[in-house]
């Protein structure tokens, strides 16, 4: 059996900065990836200093490049099944069905934000379509933005946005979900509600220009922010026995831990401040507690190797 320390399924900024650590404490690392990452659409990475800005495959490029020298192993393969044995050790089946196991596993498979089935969302999706205002909210500064939520509660997005422009609106595509305190303070900052079922986003190349309801009617919006939820990119977690948040994340300790000894969960799959920047942290963080466990463990079988010789080495003399 080729047994591995680590088994790292997720090669986003999570996953590669978990590897770095664990490379640089020589453990013997595979590392799986679809290639497939939650912001290959976004024109640029935000909030991260000496990478602001950087496309998001640019910086993954980087990353590989730098992991090379550690000695990682590297598959371009999707994991289709995780399961942790008697003995503790996980055995991992990729798409291909070959099997791995390893001591110790760490998912950063990340989401998948679930865009609303609306004519032309998804060509604006990651050109002026967002979902988080902290990453794009400067690059569309000041202009005329819309928020879509139809099935969750808008209120608090939209309110948060006045932070990037005066000029704010509400979009709920035929809910009429808000609270009248809600409403009123709604009225106060000059952001309007449009109730209306939504019909298209009206754009020029991914570029929005407007929203056209379902009678035809149209508002002015130059970008727009949504509410929509998302799913977990992999079932991987969930089929190990992970508790869940109401958010729909991965439960986890502050050292990325779950409650399945010897799994961590790192990056946006467990947290709900969505930052590349957060999710490389938590990785480089899980990567830490793990090697200080496997060295725990290391001792621990050496002390009990030395403890089973010397009765031994008592009876040779």
């Amino acid at each position: 059996m080729n047994l591995y320390d680590v088994a790292i399924v997720g090669g986003g900024p999570a996953g590669l900065n978990a590897a770095v650590v664990l490379g640089r404490c020589q453990r013997k690392i595979i590392l799986f990836d679809t290639g497939k990452p939650r912001n290959v659409r976004s024109k640029g990475i935000h909030n991260y200093l000496t990478r602001d800005h950087i496309a998001p495959l640019d910086f993954l490029h980087i990353a590989h490049e730098e992991i090379k020298k550690y000695g990682i192993k590297f598959h371009y393969l999707k994991v289709i099944n995780a399961v942790k044995n008697e003995e503790g050790i996980f055995k991992i089946t990729d798409r291909r069905h070959q099997v791995y196991y390893s001591k110790k596993l760490l998912l950063a498979t990340g989401l998948s934000d679930i865009l609303p089935r609306i004519k032309g969302f998804s060509a604006c999706y990651g050109k002026t379509v967002f979902h988080c205002p902290y990453c794009d909210g400067w690059e569309i500064r000041n202009k005329k933005i819309g928020v879509y939520a139809k099935n969750k509660n808008g209120f608090e997005l939209a309110v948060s946005l006045k932070t990037w422009s005066s000029q704010v609106s509400l979009f709920t595509d035929g809910k009429k979900y808000l609270k009248a305190t809600q409403v009123q303070v709604l009225a106060d900052l000059d952001i309007p509600v449009f109730t209306k079922p939504l019909q298209q986003l009206k754009h020029e190349d991914g570029n929005l220009k407007k929203i056209i309801f379902a009678d035809n009617t149209y508002e002015p919006c130059d970008a727009l922010f949504f509410v929509n939820g998302y799913d977990q990119q992999a079932s991987l977690a969930e089929n190990l026995g992970c508790v869940f948040t109401d958010k729909g994340v991965v439960m986890t300790d502050k050292t990325q831990g779950t409650k399945v000894k010897g799994l961590f969960v790192a990056g946006d799959a467990s947290k709900d401040m969505h930052f590349v920047v957060v999710a490389a942290s938590e990785g480089a963080k899980a990567g830490v507690v793990i090697n200080k466990e496997l060295q725990k463990e290391n001792v621990e079988i050496l002390l009990k190797s030395k403890r089973a010789i010397e009765p031994l080495k008592k009876r040779v003399r």
